[in-house]
C-alpha cells in the first residue's frame, strides 16, 4: 500500500511517500481503508524528532483518519463498511490503517470524510480542555488563540455550541472570516488583542483562554482574564515555550491548566468513547461542521506539513489518500 514515512529526522519537507506492507490488525483492532488523513501539529514536531512520542525510525504518522471499516473484530460495535471516523495515534498517513475499538466513531451520514479526519485529535483536544479542565459554562466568554487553525476552528465552534461567547484572535483579515464561519462572536486581531478584548468585554475579561500557540502572547493572555478565569494550555505551534510568575495568579485567583490528552487517555481509554457520545449531537443536528481549509493529495504530505509549520493554515489542512 502507498504511505507517508518519517525517515529522517530533518523536517516536514523530509517526509517520502513509499510502498510498505498493509498492517496487520492485532487483537481486537479494526482496519479501516482511510479515504481522508487528518494533518496536525503533532506530525510537524514528529518529523524532527522534537514530539515527546518517539517512533524508531521509519514510521508512518498519521493520528486521526476517516474511512470504511475493511475488518472488525467479534463483538465490535461498529460494522464492517460502516463510515468512521478514527484514532490511530500513528499510521493514519497511508491507505489502510489498524485501530484499537475505543478509538473507532461511527460517522453521521451527513458528515464528509473529510469532515471526519478533521474531528478526532482536534475535537476530542478541545472537548477535553472545555469540558474537563475548563468547567466551561453556558454563558461564559472564551478567547481563543490560533482562531483559524484546526484546533483553533475546533475550540471556537465547540464553545459556540455549548454555549459560550467566542472572541477569536487571528494574525490577517483572512484568517478572521475562517474564525467567523467556525462561528466566533468577535474577532480581534493578535498585535493588540489585550486592549480589544478589555474593550469588547467592559473591563472585565474573559472567563476561558484556549492557547495553543503560547510564545509571546501568553503574559497578556493572563492580563485578559476575569475574576477566577482559566488559562488552557494546549500546546505551543508559536515555538516557545512561556513562563508564568504565580504572583500573577493571585490577583484575581485565576488559574493556568494543562490540557494533556493524551496523557489522560492512554490511562483512561475508554473516555474516547465518551467524549464522541458527547460531541455526536452536535454533529448529528450540525452544531458541530469543522471548517476544512486544504486538501492535499498523499503524495505531497511535505507540502501539508511545511503550511503547518509556517502557520500558514486556515482551517482544517487534510491528506486525500482515496
Amino acid at each position: 500500500m502507498r504511505a507517508v514515512q518519517i525517515t529522517s529526522l530533518d523536517g516536514p519537507s523530509a517526509v517520502e511517500l513509499v510502498d510498505v506492507p498493509e498492517p496487520v490488525a492485532g487483537p481486537g483492532q479494526y482496519l479501516i481503508d482511510v479515504h481522508v488523513a487528518g494533518v496536525t501539529f503533532p506530525e510537524v514536531l514528529q518529523s524532527r524528532g522534537e514530539y515527546q512520542l518517539k517512533p524508531e525510525l521509519p514510521f508512518v504518522p498519521g493520528s486521526e483518519v476517516a474511512g470504511v471499516v475493511r475488518t472488525a473484530p467479534d463483538g465490535g460495535a461498529v460494522q464492517v463498511g460502516q463510515r468512521v471516523a478514527a484514532f490511530p495515534g500513528l499510521g493514519g498517513f497511508a491507505e489502510v490503517a489498524a485501530v484499537m475499538p475505543q478509538g473507532v466513531f461511527p460517522l453521521p451520514d451527513a458528515v464528509s470524510f473529510e469532515g471526519g479526519a478533521s474531528l478526532p485529535m482536534n475535537y476530542l483536544t478541545v472537548h477535553f480542555g472545555l469540558v474537563r479542565r475548563g468547567r466551561l459554562q453556558e454563558g461564559e466568554t472564551v478567547l481563543v488563540h490560533g482562531a483559524a487553525g484546526g484546533v483553533g476552528t475546533a475550540a471556537v465552534q465547540l464553545a459556540s455550541a455549548l454555549g459560550a461567547r467566542v472572541i477569536a484572535v487571528v494574525s490577517s483579515a483572512e484568517k478572521g472570516e475562517v474564525a467567523r464561519r467556525a462561528g466566533a462572536h468577535e474577532v480581534v486581531d493578535a498585535s493588540d488583542f489585550r486592549a480589544q478584548v478589555k474593550e469588547l468585554t467592559g473591563g472585565r475579561g474573559v472567563d476561558l483562554v484556549v492557547d495553543p500557540v503560547g510564545g509571546d502572547r501568553f503574559t497578556d493572555s493572563l492580563r485578559s482574564l476575569a475574576r477566577e478565569g482559566r488559562l488552557l494550555v494546549i500546546g505551543f505551534t508559536g515555538g516557545e515555550i512561556p513562563t508564568v510568575k504565580v504572583n500573577r495568579l493571585l490577583l484575581n485567583n485565576i488559574s493556568v491548566v494543562g490540557v494533556g490528552w493524551g496523557a489522560y487517555w492512554m490511562s483512561e481509554v475508554d473516555y474516547l468513547q465518551e467524549q464522541w457520545a458527547d460531541l455526536l449531537p452536535l454533529l448529528e443536528a450540525g452544531r458541530l461542521d469543522p471548517v476544512v481549509g486544504s486538501v492535499h493529495p498523499l503524495a505531497d504530505a511535505a507540502q501539508a506539513l511545511v503550511e503547518l509549520d509556517e502557520r500558514r493554515a486556515a482551517g482544517k489542512v487534510l491528506l486525500r489518500v482515496r
